[in-house]
């Protein structure tokens, strides 16, 4: 019997990294882990805060494969550029997602104040105040929870439910609620009042609206995404600004003649030139001249250490005294300073025991906390109340639920702790490192 082409001979494993769109949570993150470690040899690890997944694969599979397995789950994934001799750069931070983020929730902030305001203070209930504040709630629970809503409809479609889900359907419950009492029941009559209260009241049951409720907890759902947002951003930027600690340009000695280049037009043996107070382009080995070079940034040690011919320097570090001559040996993505940034990034995207407990819980999180949402419908049912207070309960349960903070905390914390160390120079191998620390 003959065997496949895929397994006769050696089949070695291969790695890329994938940059994924479209995750809202870690839920999300967990069902496409899921999806890629179901195909045969594949080892994925996807990185909600990261936004990336790293991947282990054999021979047999082809990338083409693995992003085709992404966008079935619903989301998107492209394989990274194809590597070349300059070192990793970037255009700049993405603030794009923060921005949008800060708008809609500066707006949506705007108009629930006075939802809520006028919902908790009776003194506020002015005749047919009720209209107003369904004015004023209606773009919140509409535009303001759009990405909510959107990212539920997309999950469903794929038979899945995420964070996103119990957001857009606590926040949709509340809403439809509070306009079946405006248009069918008693609440849209003037003169209507409505007390504060912890506990539902039975005795009241078409003449309150949760209007309140769903602009409210859209509100601060939109504040926690525009914090992990923005964190992430920071975070971002303090990767680029390790990278871009290098020179940007140098003096390179060709034909007797120095001629200022882009420093990623180096190659490896072209001669350049450092003047006193310039960075060294990139790593190399001192021909002519000594001086004192700054290693702060490598070694921590402020005392700038004496190079003389033959001694090795590394790019991105600052020399002190002298003119040097100095005889490249690593350019690009292969000098220590590019090595130092491939670090951090890597201890960024990887993840520590507690994450993966947290991404294992949040996988089942979303659909437990439906059918305890079901549940408490059917309790109250059953003892006897109306379904009215019932469907209040319900609700209660989908929208406390609403925070996904058990899938967000410790994958941020990891990333913006490896970012800021990495601003700071410190330097941390990984997760594991911060998690036995």
């Amino acid at each position: 019997m003959s065997l496949p082409n895929h397994v006769v001979g050696v089949d070695q494993p291969h790695s890329i990294e994938l940059s994924i769109g479209g995750m809202t949570c870690a839920s999300c993150a967990a069902r496409i882990e899921k999806k890629l470690n179901r195909i045969d040899g594949v080892e994925a690890s996807v990185n909600y805060a990261t936004e990336k997944a790293k991947v282990a694969y054999p021979n047999s599979v082809d990338p083409a494969v693995l992003i085709a397995a992404v966008e079935a789950t619903g989301y998107t994934a492209t394989a990274p550029a194809a590597p070349n001799d300059a070192a990793p750069t970037d255009s700049g931070p993405d603030t794009g997602e923060a921005d949008s983020l800060r708008s809609r929730l500066l707006i949506s902030l705007i108009l629930t104040v006075p939802v809520i305001a006028m919902s908790m203070i009776p003194a506020l209930q002015f005749t047919n105040w009720q209209w107003l504040a369904l004015t004023l709630a209606s773009p919140v629970v509409v535009w303001g929870a759009l990405p909510f809503h959107r990212a539920a409809w997309a999950n469903a479609r794929h038979r899945a439910a995420t964070m996103d889900t119990l957001i857009s359907l606590g926040v949709g419950a509340a809403y439809l609620w509070s306009l079946w009492a405006l248009f069918i029941g008693h609440a849209g009559m003037p003169g209507m009042r409505m007390a504060f209260s912890l506990l539902p009241d039975a005795g009241s049951e078409t003449e309150h609206i949760y209007l309140e409720v769903a602009a409210a907890v859209t509100v601060f759902i939109l504040a926690g995404r525009y914090f992990e947002a923005r964190a992430k951003t920071r975070s971002g930027a303090a990767l680029r600004a390790l990278l871009d600690m290098g020179a940007k340009d140098v003096a390179v000695v060709r034909n007797g003649t120095e001629i200022r280049i882009p420093t990623a037009e180096l190659s490896v043996g072209d001669v350049f030139v450092v003047r006193p107070g310039e960075k060294i382009a990139t790593d190399g080995v001192v021909t002519d001249g000594s001086s004192a070079v700054d290693a702060s940034m490598l070694t921590g040690e402020s005392v700038p250490v004496e190079v003389r011919p033959g001694d090795h320097v590394t790019g991105a570090t600052v020399n002190a005294g002298g003119r040097l001559l100095v005889r490249a040996s690593r350019i690009g993505a292969d000098t220590q300073l590019a090595q130092m940034a491939r670090l951090v990034e890597d201890a960024q995207n990887g993840k520590a025991s507690v994450q993966r407990l947290a991404d294992r819980v949040s996988a089942v999180f979303v659909p437990i906390v439906l059918a305890l949402s079901v549940a408490t419908l059917a309790a109250w049912l059953l003892t006897g109340h109306s379904a009215t207070v019932a469907f209040t309960a319900a609700v209660a349960v989908l929208i406390i639920a609403c925070p996904c903070a058990l899938g967000l905390a410790t994958p941020t914390a990891l990333m913006v702790g490896t970012g800021r160390g990495a601003q700071l120079g410190i330097l941390i191998k990984g997760p594991q490192v911060l998690e036995s620390t």
